[in-house]
């Protein structure tokens, strides 16, 4: 391995890392419009492979988010 092959490992990993920063925040964002569409906990945990304890969190943070004033 010389050093450009690593430099460009660690920049896909960096990028990888950025995209993957987005698509949580997607999931997080579909899974509180889930929660105000009234699907229920159960479906969206089936759907995502979230806990309920994970759903709460994500969805309780949301709420805290959007009451927060600036």
């Amino acid at each position: 391995m010389d050093k450009r092959s690593l430099t460009q490992v660690a920049q896909r990993f960096r990028d990888a890392e950025k995209r993957t920063e987005i698509l949580r925040q997607e999931l997080a964002a579909a899974i509180r419009q889930a929660d105000a569409d009234e699907v229920p906990q159960k479906d969206i945990c089936e759907a995502t492979g979230y806990t309920r304890q994970q759903v709460r969190r994500i969805v309780l943070a949301g709420e805290a988010e959007t009451t927060t004033e600036p």
